[in-house]
Formats: C-alpha cells, sequence, structure tokens
C-alpha cells in the first residue's frame, strides 16, 4: 500500500467545518492528497483551518475540479461511497476493508513508481453520491451503520475509511508476529504431554484433545512468549501433580 497514491474527492461539500475535519481524519492517517469539486473560492479558509488544526496544508495544497469526472480521470480505481443500494448503484459494494485491500494491491507498495493512483469519493453532506456521480466511479463502497439512524458524518467517514486504508499499509503493527502452526504444534504437544503424564485422560483421548488446543491456539494469534508462558503453565502443574503423588 503506497498511502501516497490515495487521493481523497470530495464532491461538493457544503461545510468548510465537514472540510477541515476531514483533513485532519486524513493527516490521523497519513493521507494527504485532496480533491475537491467545486470553487476554492467557495470556501472560506478560516473556518477550514478552524477544525483541520494542524492538518490546514492538506487544505492549502488541495486540487480543485469542475467536474467529478475531471477529478478521477488520472487514477485507475475510483470508489465512490455510498449506504443506499438500487439498481442504477452498485451490484456489490466493498467494506472498508475489502476496499482497503484492492487499493494496497492498486497503489503498490511505494517502493518504485509503478503504483497507480487510487481515489476515493465522498459526495455532499445532505445528498451523498449520486447515480449520476456513482457512474464515474466502477467500485463502491459502505460503511455498515444502523439502519435506524444510518448515515454518517462527513469527516467521520472519510476518517472510518482511511483508517482502513492506514491499517492495511501498517498490517504489521500489531505488535508480534503470530505464530506459525508448526509453532503452536510445539505447544499442544506440550499441553498433551503434561495432561498425559497427570492421567488428565487415557492414550487413547488425546488427539481429541490435540485438535481441541490447536483450533484454540490458532486463533487467539499467540505469540512466542505467551506460548512459552502457557507450555510453562502446563509443565510446573505435571511437576506439581507428581510431587503430591509422591
Amino acid at each position: 500500500m503506497d498511502l501516497n497514491k490515495i487521493y481523497v474527492i470530495l464532491d461538493h461539500p457544503d461545510e468548510c467545518r465537514n472540510i477541515g475535519s476531514a483533513c485532519r481524519a486524513m493527516a490521523n492517517n497519513d493521507i494527504t492528497h485532496l480533491r475537491i469539486v467545486g470553487k476554492r473560492e467557495n470556501y472560506d479558509v478560516d473556518k477550514v483551518h478552524v477544525l483541520a488544526i494542524h492538518a490546514a496544508y492538506i487544505f492549502d495544497n488541495a486540487e480543485f475540479f469542475d467536474t467529478l469526472a475531471d477529478a478521477v480521470s488520472d487514477c485507475s480505481v475510483a470508489a465512490g461511497t455510498t449506504r443506499r443500494r438500487g439498481k442504477k448503484r452498485k451490484g456489490k459494494l466493498l467494506l472498508p476493508e475489502e476496499f482497503a485491500k484492492t487499493a494496497g494491491v492498486a497503489s503498490g507498495d511505494g517502493s518504485d513508481d509503478n503504483g497507480a493512483k487510487v481515489a476515493v469519493v465522498f459526495g455532499n453532506e445532505r445528498t451523498g453520491l449520486t447515480d449520476e456521480q456513482l457512474e464515474h466511479c466502477p467500485v463502491g463502497v459502505t460503511i455498515p451503520s444502523s439502519s435506524d439512524f444510518g448515515s454518517l458524518n462527513l469527516s467521520h467517514a472519510v476518517q472510518i475509511i482511511c483508517y482502513h486504508l492506514f491499517r492495511e499499509k501498517n498490517s504489521y503493527l500489531t505488535g508480534y508476529t503470530p505464530l506459525s502452526l508448526e509453532r503452536i504444534d510445539k505447544t499442544v504437544h506440550i499441553i498433551a504431554d503434561n495432561l498425559q503424564k497427570i492421567g488428565f485422560f487415557k492414550v487413547t483421548g488425546r488427539p481429541d484433545m490435540e485438535r481441541f488446543w490447536q483450533s484454540l491456539l490458532s486463533r487467539a494469534s499467540l505469540s512466542e512468549s505467551e506460548a512459552q508462558y502457557i507450555e510453562k503453565i502446563f509443565s510446573k502443574a505435571a511437576g506439581l501433580a507428581s510431587k503430591s503423588k509422591d
């Protein structure tokens, strides 16, 4: 994922405050390219800056276009955000995390200049994207929300989409690398060995027990230190049980 190839496009936004908040949401997630369909002179720079705070530079460097078609013309992927489905709308709407993976493939990894520009388009605060606007967006993206109150604030929608793009870019930021199944098998065998030592089950029951622990631990995405701690618990428990018998 090359976040420098991501372009947030706001199509005729009404509120200067929402633009400022959207800029801040973008900066939170290392996305800096903003395009606005509309006229720069129609927006109060000071009001934008109040909500953008230290991300005001994103608005100051924003590109302005007369039409959405012009704004997405140099992008290989253009995704329109919408919560409504219909005959004239997209047959399949991607979830934010699904779109992030698509954007990651298209934009490249930033190691060269082969990646393509990816646009994510947000409509006007009151109307969202119209059917005509969505025709310029081959991809549709939706953010699941309440059926009773499904409309999201513009800047909140920008934050959610940008966050998923950022997380796709930084998917390694989990704090550790989850163990492989091969490594988990070692922990499972240690657990089973120690349970067998204390007579927890007969030898014939061991395969079912191992399958249980393998399924449980693989879903837990264990770190190496966690696996070692579990191993120590079962080994110590078996040792104490052996001493009490003696």
